[in-house]
Formats: structure tokens, C-alpha cells, sequence
């Protein structure tokens, strides 16, 4: 069973409760048939708290039950049922005014909070807003006076029946159409709630200029609140932290206690530290005991110079560790979550009847209490000197751990690096020397010998060979697979002198040969005349011009004769002498 209930903020849609509370909704239902409701203005809104209406005057004192309206005003009120309980346990709970003794008329409100205990017992639940939250959120947000009057109105403009399962009382007629508005309900108004307001009527330049800024602040701080910046738009920061930064890092919390110390009590100094290193972000957060301090600092420690720098000081914007309770009321205590944003139970507010004035002196007493055990708690969870003086030894012993650690790590980087550095520079020796020896082994060039087989050819494919075995072989890391390349390194390098030793013998043979022929033409030359030298000088000019090897051949063989000759003209000029 549902009602449409038409306001100039919006609509709400009402469940009601049928089966709990028939004798009640009967009641409610067939008003809002009369269209009794129409033009009736919410003459009491409690942020919070409450939105009470029902009264065609507008004043919060008249109203009339259907009863009453058709029967006369002997039954302007009724015994409502209050079997089964039902609790005001959120916001957006319909109920019915109770004047006392269980009687109600036609005033009701809608809650705006939640666990409204105060109002259990007392005044009859009918229903709950299953539609139109923020209809609830508009009215718990409308500017009130001191009486909680709202300074622009706020009425019902329509209510619509969904489903009426009750029959009507006798003598209840329903009317064709909805009544217009009577001078009687429109009396008690202020503002209307089409009329438009100009703010800045009557107000100075500073004043609007103010005005704007709020405005921009509100603005950015609801930007803030869409991208997850802040919790709240309307939160503060607290008014007795300051933030302190182009510190220097040698900079601790000690020292600016000390420094801060003298404008007042200060309760916490920390100085932001990563969370890795453990090294100063050069930046730090001072909280006073109280404002007057935080202000006293902020004029006077601002461009100061400490361990060599200057530093910079402002008011802390941070909310990190803000719990909200509104806009300037502090950062202590957990405020209660309701259903809304912006929806908090009140505390501290009269009513205007005199038992509600009673109930709501027995919250805002368990407010109290409950602001106090906050106070308690905070006063439990606040760290003594020497628990933080603990602290930052640890802190500064893990640091110096930290250090020493990297420390180590170096050290054993630069041996391992200076390691690998000599066994380079003992590969690049031995390289060197074998290529040296190789140099100076290097066989010289022969014209007689073939491009195929020639030095050149011989090295070059020697160094490619060296250079493929060289990029086919893998780095490892494992000390084995370091150990076998070193030998199979040290195998190839005794080949090679085993090979150039070779090389080196064969020559040093041919060499004492070529010696040995050489001595003995030499000897059998130096007993010819200087003819025959002349003629064998010419002879081996003309050799060298003709190819070597031939003439080589045709020289020996001309010496062999010419020896000979020699040898027998000798021996006949002895045997005639």
C-alpha cells in the first residue's frame, strides 16, 4: 500500500503499514483523499533530526484527524495502536505526532537520521520512504532559523493514493477536485518557494566578495570529493597543525620540537620519512595543544633559517587523519554514518513541545557522554614522550642497519668487479704474448709457393676459426662452465705453440742446409782468379734478373765445370812441371 506525497522540492513515495497499523493509516489515507494535506507547510525542520507538517495553519499547534474533520472537532484526535513496536531505527520513517496519551491528529514528519531512539515509544510509525532520498536530503539541508523554521517555504503541493483498502467513514465524502489554495494556509508563509532571492541585496562589495570565495572553496572542495581527494566536502582541516617544509634533511623531529616549542605546548612534530630509505622528504607536520600557538608560530617561524635553509610555513590542508563531525567542530570523535550524506543526528537542539524538550534533553545528554568517552579515548591513544623517543631510536637503528647493509653490498660488488677485472687483464696478456710469438714466427713470403697455401691466407683462416669457436661459445655464470672454457683455451693455445715450435724447427733445419751448401761453394770459389769472379759477378747479376730457381741450377752446374776445368789444367801444369 503505497502514497505519492507531491512536494515543491520533489516527490516522496510512501509504504505504509497496513497490517501493523490499520486504525492509523485509515486515518492518514483518508486525508490525503481529502486532499487535506494540499498547501500545508513544514513548519519545523531539524537537521538530523526531523521534518514535521500536517498542519493546515502552518503554526504546528492545529490539525484534525479525519474523524474530526467529519464528525466535528470533539474527535480531533484518535488512540493510535503502538503493538507491534515499531522503531525510528533509519531515516525516512513516516510518523504520526503524538499529543500525549497515545492521541494523534493529522501532523506527522519524516525522520532525517538514524537510531532516533528519543522519538521510540512516543509517536506512531505508519510507514517508510521507499522513493525520494534526495527530497530527504534537500529538506534535512534547508536554511532554518532559531525555531527551526525554514526562512523559505517548503509545502505539499499533492497527495495521490495509490491503493485505498479501507471503506470510508460515514458522512466522508471525496472531493471531485483538488481545492485551491485558501488565505488561511498561505497566511503563515515567508518566502515562496517559486519566488526568486537576491543574495546580494543589501550587502556590501567585501561582503559578496566573500560570498564568491566561499563559493570557489566549495566548488573545489567538491571537486575534491569526486575524485576521491576527500571523504567529505564539507570536512576542515584542524586549525592547530601547521606544515613546515624545504627542511634540510639532516633536519629531525627533536629539533623542531625544540624550535616549535616556545610558541606553545606542542603535541606531535614528525618529520615525513620514506617509507624504503627511511631518508627525510624534507617536510613535517607540527600540532599545538591549542590555536592561539599554532597562529603564534605560523607569524613568527615563517622564512626562519634552520640548519642552513629557509623554510616554509602554512596551515596543514591534510584531512588524512581528520575524523569529520561537520566544519569547524573539531577532529575528534567518530561521527554517526547514516543512510544520507550529509544526514547526522543532532545534538543540543530544543523542541518546541515540552515532552519532546524532555526526550531530547535525555540525547543530547547521551551525546554528551559520547563526545566524552571520544575525549577519553583520544587522551588513551595520544604517545607519551618517551614512547615516541623509543620510536625514533628504533627508526634511526634500522636506518643505520639499512646502510651498513648497502654498505656491504658495495664492497662485494667492487671485489667481484675487481676480480673480473684481473682475470680479464691475464686473458688479455696471454693473447697478447701468443699473438706476439705468432708474429715473430711468421713465415716470410716465398714466390714460389701458391696463393692457396700462402701466410696471409694461412692466418686469416686461423682467426676466423678462432673467432667462430669464440662467438659459438656461450657465457655461463657457474664457475665449472668458467673452468672448462679456460681449459679447453689453455688446449688450443699449447697446440698453437706446439704448432709454431714445429714450424720454427723445420725452418732452423732448411736454414743450416741452405748454411752448409753455401760454405762449401764459398770455399771452392775462393781459389779462382779475379777473372772468374768478375765473370761470376756478371753471371750472378744476370741470374738474379732471370727467374731464381733456374739459375740457381744453371749457376751450380756452371761452377761444377768450371771446377773441374780448373782442377785438371792444375794438374797438368804440375805433372810438365
Amino acid at each position: 500500500m503505497s502514497v505519492v506525497i507531491e512536494t515543491t522540492l520533489g516527490d516522496l513515495t510512501v509504504d505504509l503499514f497496513t497490517d501493523e497499523r490499520p486504525i492509523a493509516c485509515l486515518n492518514f489515507i483518508k486525508l490525503c483523499q481529502l486532499k487535506y494535506y494540499n498547501y500545508n507547510l513544514f513548519h519545523t525542520v531539524q537537521q538530523g533530526f526531523i521534518a514535521q507538517t500536517g498542519d493546515p495553519s502552518g503554526l504546528g499547534n492545529g490539525g484534525s484527524s479525519v474523524w474530526g474533520v467529519v464528525e466535528g472537532i470533539q474527535k480531533r484526535f484518535f488512540e493510535a495502536e503502538y503493538l507491534p513496536k515499531i522503531y525510528h531505527s533509519s531515516a525516512g520513517m513516516l510518523s504520526l505526532v503524538s499529543a500525549g496519551k497515545n492521541l494523534v491528529g493529522s501532523q506527522f514528519f519524516f525522520t532525517l537520521g538514524e537510531n532516533l531512539t528519543s522519538l521510540d515509544g512516543n509517536h506512531c510509525v505508519i510507514g517508510e520512504v521507499v522513493e525520494g532520498h534526495e527530497v530527504l536530503r534537500k529538506l534535512n539541508d534547508a536554511i532554518v532559523d532559531e525555531d527551526f523554521r525554514p526562512y523559505q517555504d517548503i509545502r505539499i503541493t499533492h497527495t495521490v493514493v495509490l491503493e485505498d483498502p479501507f471503506p470510508n467513514p460515514r458522512g466522508f465524502q471525496v472531493p471531485s477536485r483538488s481545492p485551491s489554495p485558501s488565505a488561511e494556509r498561505l497566511q503563515n508563509g515567508r518566502i515562496a518557494a517559486d519566488e526568486d532571492i537576491d543574495e546580494t541585496n543589501g550587502k556590501t562589495m567585501e561582503e559578496m566578495q566573500e560570498m564568491l570565495a566561499e563559493r570557489e572553496a566549495k566548488a573545489r572542495a567538491t571537486i575534491l570529493e569526486i575524485v576521491g581527494d576527500l571523504p567529505d566536502a564539507e570536512m576542515a582541516p584542524p586549525e592547530n597543525v601547521l606544515f613546515v617544509c624545504k627542511l634540510n634533511p639532516v633536519t629531525t623531529d627533536d629539533d623542531l620540537e625544540i624550535i616549535f616549542s616556545r610558541f606553545g605546548v606542542v603535541k606531535g612534530c614528525e618529520v615525513i620519512r620514506d617509507r624504503k630509505t627511511g631518508d627525510s622528504l624534507q617536510y613535517a607536520f607540527v600540532e599545538f595543544e591549542d590555536q592561539k600557538s599554532c597562529e603564534a608560530a605560523y607569524f613568527k617561524m615563517d622564512n626562519v633559517l634552520i640548519d642552513d635553509r629557509r623554510i616554509h610555513v602554512d596551515f596543514s590542508q591534510s584531512v588524512s587523519k581528520v575524523t569529520w563531525r561537520g566544519k569547524g567542530r573539531g577532529v575528534v570523535g567518530d561521527g554517526s554514518q547514516l543512510d544520507f550524506n550529509n544526514l547526522r543526528e543532532s545534538n543540543g537542539k530544543k523542541h518546541e513541545n515540552k515532552p519532546r524538550m524532555r526526550e531530547h534533553e535525555d540525547r543530547r545528554g547521551q551525546g554528551d557522554r559520547r563526545i566524552d568517552r571520544n575525549r577519553n579515548d583520544e587522551q588513551k591513544r595520544v604517545i607519551t614522550s618517551e614512547e615516541r623517543r623509543k620510536a625514533r631510536e628504533q627508526r634511526h637503528k634500522e636506518q643505520r642497519e639499512r646502510e651498513d647493509r648497502g654498505r656491504r653490498n658495495n664492497t662485494q660488488r667492487s671485489r667481484s668487479r675487481e676480480t673480473n677485472g684481473r682475470h680479464n687483464e691475464r686473458y688479455e696478456r696471454r693473447r697478447s704474448r701468443s699473438n706476439d710469438r705468432n708474429v715473430d714466427r711468421r713465415r716470410p713470403i716465398s714466390p714460389y709457393r701458391g696463393s692457396r697455401y700462402s701466410p696471409e691466407r694461412r692466418r686469416g683462416e686461423h682467426q676466423r676459426d678462432g673467432s667462430v669457436d669464440r662467438h659459438r661459445r656461450t657465457p655461463t655464470n657457474s664457475q665449472s662452465d668458467r673452468r672448462q672454457a679456460e681449459r679447453k683455451y689453455k688446449a688450443k693455445e699449447s697446440e698453437n705453440v706446439s704448432r709454431d715450435r714445429k714450424r720454427v724447427a723445420v725452418k732452423e733445419e732448411r736454414a743450416s742446409k741452405k748454411k752448409s751448401k753455401r760454405a762449401k761453394s764459398s770455399s771452392s770459389e775462393s781459389s779462382d782468379s779475379s777473372d772468374d769472379s768478375e765473370s761470376s759477378s756478371t753471371d750472378s747479376s744476370d741470374e738474379s734478373s732471370s727467374d731464381e730457381r733456374s739459375k740457381r741450377k744453371k749457376h751450380s752446374k756452371s761452377k761444377q765445370r768450371k771446377s773441374k776445368t780448373k782442377r785438371k789444367h792444375k794438374s797438368k801444369k804440375k805433372h810438365k812441371k
